[in-house]
């Protein structure tokens, strides 16, 4: 039985592994945030950049993308995202509902925030993660990047994210 990730990051324009099917879905009790600190792909120890992450809220839902994986590539794709979003040890793996927009619930791998962890940085004002993002750079490139593909992502797939939306205005007035 193949397996579903579900994206509402990077995962949604950079997988990193081949999906058979994509179904826009919505993970209720937790929201999409840029509250954990990047110290490798998007930032350095010495100048962290700000990834997002699923913060778990009573009440929100996060729209996204559920990813379903090739079958009989499971083993080798929770593999590799493990090595990829565990690096730090800032998100945790959990297996959570996912209801899909056709009418399907699926169990989905979803990455969320440990806020316990050194990383997590929740409730940033909007303007502190612009300037922290317009600056950033770590090992997989510039921080902008890495916001602009999503909000783009997430707007050509018909998501709606007004926060993900305002920062990318901002940071671009920044860097400009």
């Amino acid at each position: 039985m193949s397996i579903w990730v579900f994206g509402y990051g990077s995962l949604l324009w950079n997988p990193g592994f081949e999906v058979a099917d994509s179904v826009i879905g919505t993970l209720p009790d937790y929201a999409r945030s840029f509250c954990m600190r990047s110290i490798h792909h998007r930032g350095t120890d010495a100048a962290p950049g700000l990834v997002l992450a699923l913060d778990q809220q009573a009440g929100k839902a996060c729209e996204g993308v559920a990813l379903q994986v090739v079958a009989g590539q499971e083993a080798q794709t929770l593999e590799y995202l493990r090595e990829r979003e565990l690096i730090s040890s800032a998100y945790v793996e959990k297996e959570l509902s996912v209801q899909l927009v056709d009418g399907r619930e699926v169990t989905a791998v979803v990455y969320v925030i440990d806020e316990a962890h050194e990383q997590y940085c929740g409730n940033l004002e909007l303007e502190e993660q612009a300037q922290i993002i317009a600056r950033a750079v770590g090992g997989r490139g510039p921080n902008t990047e890495y916001l602009y593909n999503t909000a783009e992502h997430l707007a050509s797939v018909g998501l709606h994210d007004p926060a993900l939306e305002w920062l990318a205005a901002r940071v671009r007035e920044i860097a400009a």
